[in-house]
């Protein structure tokens, strides 16, 4: 079994950053690629950003880009949201996920979710 903690949630005004960040543990893991997904109330849930082992390949959502960045650190097993220009809309339950070993925007390759982690934008 994989473990994914996800950290880094909170409350910011319109415009401000957050930073979220995700630790994957348990010994099935075996570095694939990771990403995170999000839902808002009354919504279905949706495809943020994704990256593969290297960073060499990385996926976003056309809402986020130029907006959000992700990176991560193989050593640490941690993969990290900065999340940059929030806007009220960005509201939404954040979910880190990992399976697949290529980048996917489809939630149904990944295998493991976190538990997610709340981000609320005030306008």
């Amino acid at each position: 079994q994989v473990q994914l903690v996800e950290s880094g949630g909170g409350l910011v005004q319109a415009g401000g950053s957050l930073r979220l960040s995700c630790a994957a543990s348990g010994r099935t893991f075996t570095g694939g690629a990771m990403g995170w997904f999000r839902q808002a109330p009354g919504k279905d849930r949706e495809f943020v950003v994704a990256i593969n082992w290297s960073g060499s390949s990385v996926y976003y959502a056309d809402s986020v880009k130029g907006r959000f960045t992700i990176s991560r650190d193989n050593a640490k097993n941690t993969v990290y949201l900065q999340m940059n220009s929030l806007k009220p809309e960005d509201t939404a339950v954040y979910y880190c996920v990992t399976g697949p070993a290529q980048p996917s925007s489809s939630e149904f390759e990944y295998e493991y979710w976190g538990q997610g982690t709340q981000v609320t934008v005030s306008s």
